[in-house]
């Protein structure tokens, strides 16, 4: 399902039964919370029975009532408000059970994108990165940990490599406006989605660069400008997103870049070493 399940639930409004409508009401009004009840918990909150529910799930096109949950939690996750997101995780999260309830849900993360992600599209990708003559990588806000951490590991493997800095709108493009055909970027965004990077790959594509994508779901809106996509799930665990699945992914082509290229790397670390050794970069063990 696209970003026009609310769109579709107000088409069918008028076919609805006089249960259905209320569920279909409470979602248009209180879809953060709707999001994250199961089937029976919804109904019981707007006083219909769970096969209700579950109707109501199949008349918009799913196959059942978790596969219109999902859609219905990625739609949400690009509109709640920091605000939004705190209250939303007080009600998922036991106070005393913080840690425990973090890493289950980052490790379920992992789990999934390890079940979603296409390899295939993945080995690309390190084709894209191996060949391209310029590769540049953007990042904004909380995304920018992840593009500085890509950026940093394949400087060490290629010598073409720009992370694209953020102080300002007409900044970035003046580091981007000669990209050509040849080179190849790399965009990672996830909700609340950056209209920053939505636009810098905009423009990449009218020049006919190759683009790369990490983001959450097929319905994000850099799919729509990108030749690959990586999804790699992440989750609202508060007001900060959780990133580790996509943290793991740019490290699997951290690795797999560098497998590519293995004899340029034992190089390059071994100058490196000697460099770090001169100016003691690392405490030495004594």
């Amino acid at each position: 399902m696209s970003q026009d399940l609310e769109s579709r639930i107000i088409e069918l409004m008028p076919e609805f039964s006089k249960g259905q409508k209320k569920i279909a009401q409470f979602i248009l009004e209180h879809g953060e919370k709707a999001a994250y009840m199961t089937a029976l918990a919804l109904g019981n909150c707007v006083g219909v029975s769970e096969s209700t529910v579950v109707r109501f799930a199949e008349r918009l096109g799913f196959d059942g009532y978790p596969e219109f949950q999902r859609a219905l939690q990625e739609l949400m996750k690009s509109k709640l408000t920091s605000v939004q997101r705190i209250e939303l995780s007080a009600s998922r999260i036991n106070e005393n059970e913080v840690l425990k309830s973090v890493l289950l849900s980052d490790m379920d993360k992992i789990k999934q994108t390890l079940e979603q992600i296409d390899e295939q599209t993945f080995n690309r990708v390190v084709d894209e990165i191996v060949g391209a003559k310029r590769i540049y990588i953007i990042g904004i806000r909380s995304s920018a940990a992840l593009a500085d951490f890509l950026g940093f590991y394949l400087n060490m493997i290629l010598d073409n490599v720009k992370v694209i800095t953020t102080s300002g709108i007409s900044d970035i493009f003046e580091q981007v406006f000669r990209i050509t055909s040849d080179d190849l970027i790399i965009g990672i965004s996830f909700p609340r989605y950056s209209k920053r990077t939505l636009k810098v790959l905009q423009y990449a594509k009218k020049q006919g660069a190759r683009i790369v994508s990490l983001t959450d779901s097929k319905i994000s809106p850099l799919c729509k400008y990108s030749d690959y996509v990586l999804i790699c799930r992440s989750d609202m665990v508060s007001f900060a997103d959780s990133l580790v699945a996509p943290l793991s992914v740019i490290n699997a082509l951290i690795v797999a870049t560098g497998l590519r290229k293995k004899d340029e790397v034992a190089k390059t670390l071994e100058k490196l070493e000697e460099i770090w050794d001169e100016f003691q970069v690392y405490e030495k063990e004594k």
